[in-house]
């Protein structure tokens, strides 16, 4: 028979597993309080990491934001802050470059990171990822301009505002050529009170309106634009577009007109000289129209145009 165990044997067996218990208890404890104290210890450091970056983006250091964004996404790829952060360093920091290529690759990477920043839950209601990401497709050129249409109509549904939204807007719907859209955009950026804009706008305004073919309306911006402008280059641009639409229009008084304005202005001009000679042709003074050619040809040798009307 088994011997039944003293009550002093049975204490101390109990006791003995109470301090075996309570010592794996203290150990655990221990290991979770080590944890924590990793876990806050990093996430402080993170905070503080995230901190510096906003700081380098509000003073526009934009290259440190971006190159210490993606030393952060080395570490964490998916990581929604690094990845709108090196998102739009990256398009900022494509702005600066000389090198189409150089500006091409900054432009990829930001739309790269703003698409898998926009894959967090807590993008949903984030204008300015698709803001940026809007203006990286139009960046990109015409072939991209959906795209540009996309995300910045997904911004707007968002309320999400900025000073070349609506121009950035309007320049991707002329892209992909609904101009009665475009001019919507670009009037919204129009002073509601007086409908004053910038000189660009109003160009941009009236070439929309060229497209469509209606040229009272163009030729009105037009005359806004030159009227109101400083800047030599856009008055050019604009009294170029003016005797474009007014030749188009069948006024080749006035077409001329405009075009020799170009010439008064600002020198020699191939694309003056070339339209000059269209209108000549027209009117089948081919004497007169070779001329303007050729002197567009003395204003810039390779103008494609006048070499394939001189048959040079």
């Amino acid at each position: 028979m088994k011997k039944t165990q003293h009550r002093s044997e049975i204490s101390a067996e109990a006791f003995k597993k109470q301090v075996i218990q309570g010592a794996a208890l203290f150990l655990v404890m221990a290991v979770l309080g080590t944890i924590f104290i990793i876990v806050f210890r990093s996430r402080i450091k993170e905070a503080g990491e995230k901190k510096n970056l906003l700081e380098y983006w509000d003073n526009g250091d934009w290259e440190t934001a971006y190159s210490k964004s993606r030393e952060k996404l080395a570490l964490k790829p998916l990581d929604p802050f690094f990845l709108t952060i090196n998102g739009f360093a990256a398009y900022q920091t494509s702005l600066a470059q000389i090198n189409n290529e150089e500006a091409l690759r900054y432009t990829e990477e930001c739309i790269l990171s703003l698409r898998k920043a926009l894959l967090s839950k807590n993008a949903d209601k984030d204008g300015r990822i698709r803001y940026v990401l809007g203006k990286a497709y139009y960046t990109k050129g015409g072939d991209f301009a959906d795209l540009a249409v996309k995300y910045l109509e997904e911004a707007k549904a968002l309320s999400f505002n900025a000073a070349d939204f609506d121009e950035y807007l309007g320049l991707s719907y002329s892209a992909i050529k609904e101009y009665e859209r475009s001019i919507a955009a670009f009037s919204a950026s129009l002073d509601p009170a007086s409908g004053e804009g910038s000189d660009l706008l109003l160009l941009h305004i009236a070439q929309s309106y060229i497209s469509l073919e209606e040229w009272e309306t163009a030729k009105a911006y037009l005359h806004r634009c030159t009227e109101s402008s400083r800047d030599m280059e856009l008055t050019l641009k604009a009294r170029l577009l003016l005797g474009k639409a007014l030749s188009m229009e069948g006024d080749t008084g006035g077409a001329l007109s405009a075009f020799e304005a170009v010439l008064e202005i600002g020198g020699e001009n191939a694309e003056a000289s070339y339209e000059i000679g269209e209108i000549y042709a027209s009117l089948g003074d081919t004497t007169r129209a070779r001329a303007a050619w050729r002197r567009a040809l003395r204003a810039d040798p390779g103008f494609a145009p006048a070499l394939i009307r001189l048959n040079v």
